[in-house]
This record gives structure tokens, sequence and C-alpha cells, in this order.
């Protein structure tokens, strides 16, 4: 059961989203730390459950960025000293990762718009999810060298980490399973967000994107509310017991 969930957010538009609507649905309280605008990092101790979002910034721009060594400890806390239910998405997953030894650095290829996600096996956490999947991508960096402990649970064409996990109790997703319409509509009134878009897709590629992810997110809110359900219930430590 979660009571309590921290949050760590790392810019204005890269909220919670979907994953703290599920939070509510199970009357759990979210704590959200917005450390791009200087809050500091609590306690760990009253927390049952941590959610790390994604963000324009990369694991080791710790000097454009110095919240980012606080946050790294933080969740090295929590992966080996407390061993909660943790959820990373995007430069979440990427966080995790250092956190726990492994490696990031820039991707082959950047991989922005709708892509194609496959499982790469059966495992707890991926239950009810189906071979093959559509998801949100939005990344120039992945992980290339996993920690110790961690495995591969999908990946895609371009990335071959798409889903990790640690043990039973930590998941992370390099795609992002956070959006919702209405955050997918705001990216209209942030001229950055256009011009990556553009970069990456194109001129007029948000539209593009837009007509093409709009159809498809209740089936990516279906993939994001399995892994949150396998993970808050447990599914992974239970098979594992």
């Amino acid at each position: 059961m979660i009571s309590r969930a921290i949050a760590f957010q790392h810019m204005d538009n890269e909220p919670p989203g979907l994953f703290g609507e599920f939070l509510a649905a199970r009357n759990a309280k979210l704590d959200i730390i917005q450390l791009h605008r200087g809050e500091e990092i609590p306690s760990l101790a009253p927390y049952d459950f941590m959610l790390v979002m994604g963000g324009a910034m990369d694991v080791w721009e710790e000097a454009q960025y110095p919240w980012l060594v606080a946050e790294k400890a933080a969740i090295k806390e929590w992966a080996i000293s407390r061993n909660r239910p943790f959820f990373g998405v995007c430069l979440g997953m990427q966080l995790l990762a250092e956190a726990l030894g492994g490696k990031v650095g820039l991707a082959r290829a950047a991989e922005v718009g709708i892509g194609t996600v496959k499982l790469t096996g059966n495992h707890a956490l991926t239950t009810n999810l189906t071979s093959t999947f559509r998801m949100m991508q939005w990344h120039h960096a992945e992980v290339i060298e996993l920690p110790s402990d961690a495995d591969v649970l999908a990946s895609s064409d371009i990335t071959r980490v798409q889903i990790m996990s640690v043990g039973g109790n930590m998941v992370g997703t390099q795609f992002h399973g956070e959006l919702t319409p209405e955050l997918v509509a705001k990216w209209a009134e942030i001229p950055q967000y256009i011009e990556w878009l553009d970069a990456s897709l194109g001129a007029g590629a948000y539209n593009r994107v837009r007509a093409e992810a709009l159809p498809l997110m209740p089936k990516m809110r279906r993939v994001s509310e399995a892994m949150f359900n396998n993970l808050a219930q447990g599914k992974a430590m239970r098979a594992a017991a």
C-alpha cells in the first residue's frame, strides 16, 4: 500500500502527469520537490514510493545543475538503504542507473516522437503489457552500461534500454509514459519544445507528433497504468519470494 510518495521534478513542464493521477486514485499523498526551483530534498524516511521525472538536462551536467549531486545521493539512499518502490521516467531512469554504478552517455541516435517498444521477455513488472507497444520518446542520452543486478525488460530499434528494472522494487522507462493530452497540448506554448521537435523531425513537427499521439493516448495510458500497478502491488517481489 502506498500512503505517501515523493516526486523529483526537474522542469516546470515535466510534472508527474498520469503517475500523479494513479497515486491520487490510491489516496496517496504526493509531495513534489521541484529541484530546478531550488527546493531541498527532505528526509526520505516518511515515504514509501519515489517517482523521478524527466528533464532536458543530462546526468553528467552537475556543474550547470548542482542539485543533481544531492538527487543522485537521495536515489542511491532510496535504492540501497530503503528498498521501497521506485519509478523513473527518462532522465529519472538514467539517474537511477548512474546512482547505482551504471553509465549514461549520448545515444548513438536521438529518439523523438512516437516509437515502438518491444518486450525482451516475461517479467512480473511488465505483466499485462503486449509484446510490442508504441510510446512517446524524447531523448538524446541513454543507459550504456547497466548497474549490477539490473535487467533490460524492453528495447526499441534505436535504444537498447527502454525499460530497466533493478531488483523487484525499482523500474524505469526511457519513454515518457506520464503524458496526458493536456501536457501534449501545452507543448505548443513552449518555444523551446517546438524548436527541439523541429530540429529532430523537421519543420512543423509538433502538429504531426500531436496528431499521431492523441489517438494513441488511451493505449499509452494502459501501458503506464499496468506498469505502475505491477510495481505498487509488489508483483515482482512476490514472484521472487
